[in-house]
């Protein structure tokens, strides 16, 4: 039943749409920098007797999957979903590593980026995306799930076009330029492509919610999403 014009749920490649919208809030000046900790924007999540590992967390770590939290992926996606308060709960997951060290893949980690650009920018991450990349690539970005306390789901469940998720991997392509505007900065999408740490089950590079990985010696770019929703962005061959 899918067809070209119906939008569908991307499932984690939601993470590299967040991914953008943080550098644009970076560029803007809504957000300090991806060394801002996190812990002055939830004072009343964190409480008092949090441990001082988690006040240290950065947003780079939130984007890189190096918060040292103990995921809410995989077997602990379903305890977190169907808890109060999805801010909170994956804010005080125990420490399992130390912040910056090794990745644990988690989508608690984009939901805090989520609830950190709605706070920055004062209003929802839709709208926001909307404004930002949706307006100026001639696409609508429908209503995904929100969570108990009504943060934009980050990290899963946003809905594109395959068309449009083409036009996202452009932009990245062009290097965040479309229609002759810097919609994101360049240094931005370098940074998003880095290589800042790799999964021990699949050895793919993580950077800031991109995926890397080489094929017949070409690097290839990824948003990956649960069910095969890709968007493959490879420069050396101009091709998305």
């Amino acid at each position: 039943g899918a067809r070209r014009d119906r939008a569908t749920n991307i499932k984690s490649a939601s993470k590299s749409i967040v991914s953008a919208l943080v550098g644009i809030a970076i560029a803007e000046g809504t957000l300090d920098s991806v060394r801002q900790p996190i812990a002055t924007f939830f004072p009343r999540e964190l409480g008092s007797d949090a441990d001082p590992r988690a006040r240290a967390i950065t947003i780079e770590d939130l984007l890189s999957m190096r918060a040292g939290l103990a995921s809410t992926s995989f077997d602990g996606y379903g305890a977190w979903v169907r808890s109060p308060n999805w801010v909170r709960y994956a804010l005080t997951r125990p420490i399992v590593a130390e912040p910056g060290g090794r990745m644990l893949y988690s989508t608690g980690s984009s939901h805090l980026l989520s609830a950190i650009l709605t706070k920055a920018a004062k209003t929802t991450t839709r709208a926001y995306a909307q404004r930002e990349l949706g307006a100026p690539l001639g696409i609508t970005i429908p209503s995904w799930a929100r969570d108990p306390q009504g943060y934009d789901f980050g990290g899963n469940e946003m809905f594109f076009t395959a068309r449009d998720m083409l036009k996202f991997g452009e932009l990245y392509r062009r290097r965040g330029q479309h229609n002759g505007k810097q919609l994101i900065p360049e240094s931005w999408i370098d940074k998003a492509w880095g290589e800042y740490t790799t999964s021990p089950y699949n050895g793919h590079h993580y950077g800031y919610h991109w995926w890397t990985r080489e094929y017949a010696r070409v690097k290839v770019h990824f948003a990956w999403g649960y069910g095969g929703q890709f968007i493959f962005v490879i420069p050396a061959r101009q091709l998305v």
